[in-house]
């Protein structure tokens, strides 16, 4: 049997230090909501609620080399777009009903990445009880650095995690402040679906997002992780 038409490529996230020019490839990309105690509360929330998740498409992914400024286009529908820096976390191994104690060894990889989102378009569908697709799921919402290869990274609760606009700081937190950590978050999420190799999960932003206006320069770290540059730039 063939298809009727060519399918698209398989987007593809750059591997850190691969000479070979080798791509992670990306499947599913899963996002964990108000997942750091100050970010849920200016949001309008507070305490330690069950993790919940929202979903953005595959080539959704806007990779960005190393040493190099990616370019995002600001999305049509939207007069506020704003930037949420995350932890990305790759899946290596797939499973289901993962436990939290097991949950480290299905991760090839780390990444910094920026969960951008139409802000005006999520606060009038959460108005009116509608899916937050449209606010989360759109073309380039998904910047991305680099994958770091797990066995590289050291990653803990001191980790410093920041995001500066045109060089003054806007988000700055530890990987500690997290509410749920990384292995409690894929035990979670797989109880809801079954994790396969090249699943994506961004794992939530502290609190300090803001809109950014075209023209705009995000500067994203992670301690051990390298840094993301992107420039927002006119559709």
């Amino acid at each position: 049997m063939s298809f009727v038409f060519p399918p698209a490529a398989t987007p593809g996230i750059l591997v850190h230090g691969d000479a070979a020019g080798a791509l992670f490839p990306v499947r599913r990309i899963y996002c964990v909501g108000r997942n750091y105690v100050e970010h849920a509360i200016e949001m309008g929330h507070s305490g330690r609620e069950a993790p919940f998740f929202f979903m953005k498409p595959g080539d959704a992914v806007l990779p960005v080399a190393s040493g190099t400024i990616g370019r995002m286009h600001y999305p049509t529908l939207s007069r506020s777009l704003h930037h949420e820096l995350e932890l990305v976390v790759a899946i290596g191994k797939g499973g289901r009903d993962i436990a939290a104690a097991d949950a480290l060894g299905h991760v090839w990889g780390y990444a910094v990445g920026l969960d951008m989102t139409r802000r005006d378009l999520q606060n009038e569908a959460k108005k009116i009880g509608r899916p937050w697709c449209i606010a989360k799921g759109f073309d380039e919402s998904a910047p991305i650095g680099p994958l770091y290869r797990a066995a590289e990274c050291a990653l803990g609760p001191a980790t410093r995690i920041a995001l500066d606009v045109n060089g003054k700081p806007r988000q700055a937190s530890t990987l500690g402040k997290l509410i749920w950590s990384v292995p409690e978050i894929i035990e979670h999420l797989s109880k809801a679906w079954a994790l396969a190799p090249g699943d994506l999960i961004f794992t939530g932003t502290p609190e300090g997002v803001a809109a950014v206006a075209v023209g705009d320069r995000l500067s994203a770290r992670i301690e051990g992780l390298g840094s993301l540059e992107v420039d927002i730039v006119a559709s």
